[in-house]
């Protein structure tokens, strides 16, 4: 007989208990750090006020952006409806940061990719390539960590930024990079030239350990705020934090050199980024739940998985390994089905702008294409495995997850009852 889900997803709950105190813990060491940041700031109703026009003395503006350096240890940082999410973020710091005859040195191989047009790997107008800036990447070691002499070596007098991906990706077989991972990395490229500017892709990775890279001396972070940092209640937006170098060079590409952080209005309220940023400790915890139990589910069901269920993690991706253009789909629409957004929908494989595999995605949420809120998707290609992250709250989660195995199950598999 094939295995019941919800006595599966019971059977992995149980063996879970110790991963999810783990996750309890991180979530109260970062809800302080969060909240001292509030009460440093001094927090009050004035500060959800919109703002119009230029948006001249925003304290609403100002203030999340004091906040957000403050969580983060850093200088300086942008916190921004305007920014549409992590690639847009990302672009406006490769484009302040890298000037014509700059080289970018990507530390984690191939970045993410949404990247590609930005870079311009093939040919797009508008690209960093167009603008007369090179690239190049340094792979990761056998075992997945960064590759420390590597990168020395990879190093010329052209670089001037290098970048790090925290997250893993559309790829099975590197592991999301700690911030304690990538310290070594941040000091050795320091101490070799300590004007090249170290970015790391932070989109999945906020809130999922005790520590950010900026801890170790990245001079910027960057993500999107419907990813971890935005709490599930941030409608849209990116920030950065960083240095007071490196943020002084992306405020030119925010807005306009001369402008910078000094402009940028919001009409709708600020009340959900403050509310966001507070939940997000929680809603990140909830997430990482989520995550382990889908591990472990199909762990027990003798599938691939990445991380392992109670394996170190760094940020919210579960890679599920289905081998298997049918069972993709399948765990997909079971997703979708238990979404409390959409869940008549049927999603299927299609061309995302973006990507340059058919790409399919289960997404039932209350803001289009939040990875903070429960969604899984994949590239149509092989190993054909499925990349889940988020999830509001973790009973919605394992109704979620009890619809997708049960779908699953329903797929033939060689070896399976």
């Amino acid at each position: 007989m094939k295995p019941d889900p919800q006595s599966l997803l019971s059977r992995a709950e149980a063996d879970c208990a110790g991963v999810f105190s783990g996750f309890s813990r991180t979530e109260r060491v970062n809800t302080a750090r969060v909240l001292d940041a509030f009460e440093k700031n001094r927090i009050g109703a004035r500060h959800f006020a919109p703002s119009t026009g230029y948006g001249y003395d925003d304290i609403g503006r100002d203030t999340l952006e004091k906040l957000t350096a403050d969580i983060f240890h850093t200088e300086e940082a942008i916190f921004r409806p305007q920014l549409s999410g992590g690639t847009h973020t990302l672009a406006i710091c490769l484009f302040g940061l890298l000037l014509p005859g700059d080289e970018l040195l990507a530390a984690t191989g191939k970045p993410y990719d949404t990247l590609d047009s930005v870079i311009g790997t093939h040919g797009q107008p508008g690209s960093l390539m167009e603008m007369g800036v090179s690239s190049r990447q340094a792979e990761l070691t056998a075992s997945g960590e960064l590759d420390i002499p590597g990168v020395l070596t990879a190093l010329t007098q052209k670089t001037r930024v290098v970048l790090i991906q925290r997250s893993r990706g559309y790829s099975v077989t590197r592991p999301a990079i700690s911030p304690s991972g990538m310290a070594p990395l941040i000091k050795a490229v320091k101490a070799q030239n300590p004007d090249i500017f170290i970015l790391v892709d932070n989109c999945y990775g906020a809130f999922v350990n005790p520590d950010e890279p900026t801890f170790y001396g990245a001079d910027a972070v960057a993500g999107s705020l419907i990813k971890n940092l935005g709490g599930g209640l941030a409608p849209t937006g990116g920030y950065v934090a960083g240095t007071r170098r490196a943020i002084a060079r992306i405020e030119a590409r925010l807005t306009a050199p001369g402008l910078g952080r000094e402009v940028g209005s919001f009409e709708g309220s600020y009340r959900p980024f403050y509310q966001g940023l507070f939940m997000a400790p929680h809603t990140v915890c909830q997430a990482l739940k989520v995550a382990a139990l889908a591990a472990r589910a199909a762990e027990l069901l003798g599938f691939e998985t990445q991380p392992a269920f109670d394996a170190p993690r760094a940020d919210i991706i579960q890679a599920l390994l289905f081998h298997s253009h049918e069972r993709v789909i399948a765990y997909c629409q079971g997703i979708q089905s238990g979404s409390p957004v959409d869940a008549y929908a049927t999603p299927e494989p299609w061309d995302m702008p973006g990507y340059l595999d058919q790409i399919i995605m289960a997404a039932g949420t209350f803001v289009q294409g939040a990875s903070i809120e429960l969604s899984c998707d994949a590239p149509m290609r092989a190993p054909f495995a499925v990349y889940q992250q988020g999830a509001l709250t973790y009973e919605s989660g394992r109704r979620a997850l009890v619809r997708a195995f049960s779908r699953l199950l329903e797929e033939p598999r060689e070896g399976m009852d």
